[in-house]
């Protein structure tokens, strides 16, 4: 059989056409999953959760608790759609970052955020939250299961003193709540990570004082001497890196109450102390001792 080239371009024509035929569903389709945006659903299956959104207002009231301004960094640990990271941007003006683990919502969260102008301060990345280092944060934001809070917790209370850390639902097991509020039926908890002030604190020159303290996160108590005579330790608050105390020293002539108000940083704590027998007041600095 002899092949009649004046075919030719007909048969080419019938060739592309097939083609096209077969490719054509293909790309259709692509364009249309392209187009169809990723829609989560409320319980679905995540790492260590199933997926449920924090109520618009409690979200708001969470920010509120932790008195969020404009100087904070924000940082949500699981933040879902990204409505708690892209609400503390376009209510306070912050730097915020959503750590997600399904990559599907990090997308949806960016595009989110694009949406409502905020990208340029709303971020979110793709992490493990157990493996993303979140301590610069100075407000940390969470809705986990309480066993992850409590794997949570080493790590949150090593982070910077005077942070404010704020949880949907969740408690920390035996690390009490500074605040606990609850919005539509649902309740939030604030803790203020705790400076660390275990151990033996000296000062004084003319009046020595040595202060024992035992700590049980923001709860201290305390041994106090006064000129090496035992005195009354009361009124302890500890609330971040700052520290207030009164000592009762006993006296022939009447006792003596002085009030010490400070800030602690690593080893040293500083501030003024007032007497309740005298007007103005003084500084002080106390030095924790070496173990």
């Amino acid at each position: 059989m002899r092949f009649n080239w004046r075919h030719a371009p007909i048969m080419v024509a019938a060739l592309v056409l097939a083609l096209l035929n077969l490719v054509a569903p293909s790309v259709a389709y692509a364009q249309a999953a392209a187009s169809k945006e990723y829609a989560p659903v409320v319980g679905q299956e995540g790492k260590d959760v199933i997926w449920v959104p924090t109520p618009q207002a409690l979200v708001e009231r969470m920010l509120q608790m932790a008195k969020t301004t404009s100087n904070d960094y924000i940082i949500d640990l699981g933040s879902g759609d990204g409505r708690t990271v892209i609400t503390a941007v376009k209510k306070y003006g912050v730097r915020a970052l959503g750590i997600e683990y399904n990559p599907d919502m990090v997308e949806l969260s960016r595009r989110n955020a694009e949406k409502e102008g905020v990208a340029d301060r709303a971020q979110f990345v793709h992490g493990d939250i157990f493996q993303t280092d979140f301590s610069k944060a100075t407000v940390l934001t969470l809705y986990l299961l309480p066993n992850l809070n409590l794997k949570l917790r080493p790590t949150i209370l090593n982070m910077k003193p005077g942070t404010r850390v704020v949880s949907h639902a969740f408690s920390m097991d035996d690390w009490p709540p500074d605040e606990i509020q609850t919005v539509e039926g649902r309740t939030a908890y604030l803790w203020i990570v705790p400076a660390k002030v275990d151990g033996t604190w000296r000062w004084g020159s003319s009046q020595h004082y040595e202060l024992v303290l035992q700590q049980h996160f923001q709860e201290v108590e305390g041994l106090v001497k006064a000129n090496n005579k035992m005195a009354q330790f009361r009124n302890a608050r500890l609330q971040g890196d700052r520290i207030s105390f009164s000592v009762i020293e006993f006296s022939v002539g009447g006792n003596v109450r002085r009030d010490f108000v400070g800030r602690v940083n690593g080893n040293v704590m500083e501030g003024v102390v007032k007497r309740s027998d005298a007007a103005g007041e003084e500084k002080w600095t106390a030095t924790r001792m070496a173990k």
